[in-house]
């Protein structure tokens, strides 16, 4: 393997921790309230067991690093101004990310947790058409995560509704 290819699955691996990493602090509020307050909400019939969500969004975050490593190798010229705007916008939806987990499970606040969904949902969107911009391929790694989380918006919302 070259000194090319090793510094490029480097930056792969680098940004997928990243986004594991990251992606797990919002595990502190969320996991000890899983069994606790979340167990005594009413929730509508399309919730999801509970064992989904560890899997699911241990595998979004790893879609999100390789799309984020694909804008961060990005060079082209052109699409500098672009590629900038894209990736701290994928910074953004990433704190609402773990902002949302907080705000639902660590506050115990289905109010709030739904206007932070909102909020990052309006980002993933956001990021996603500046991915697009970018790296096409980058866009369509985050389509399963606006996905989910349109799902999770609907389920936060119906918890609102029912508790």
């Amino acid at each position: 393997m070259s000194l090319v290819d090793k510094s490029k699955l480097t930056k792969l691996i680098v940004s997928i921790i990243i986004c594991e990493v990251v992606g797990s602090v919002g595990a502190i509020f969320t996991a000890p309230n899983i069994p606790t307050w979340y167990a005594t909400l009413t929730k509508p019939f399309f919730a999801p067991p509970n064992w989904v969500f560890a899997p699911v969004w241990t595998t979004l975050f790893f879609l999100m690093g390789v799309s984020l490593y694909l804008v961060w190798m990005k060079k082209d010229n052109k699409i500098m101004k672009q590629r900038k705007i894209a990736l701290v916008l994928f910074g953004v939806q990433f704190a609402f990310n773990v902002l949302w987990s907080y705000l639902f499970f660590g506050l115990r606040n289905p109010f709030l947790g739904f206007i932070g969904i909102i909020i990052l949902w309006i980002s993933i969107v956001s990021t996603i058409i500046y991915f697009y911009k970018v790296e096409k391929k980058s866009a369509y790694l985050l389509l399963p995560y606006i996905v989910w989380v349109s799902v999770a918006s609907l389920l936060n919302y119906s918890i609102m509704l029912l508790n």
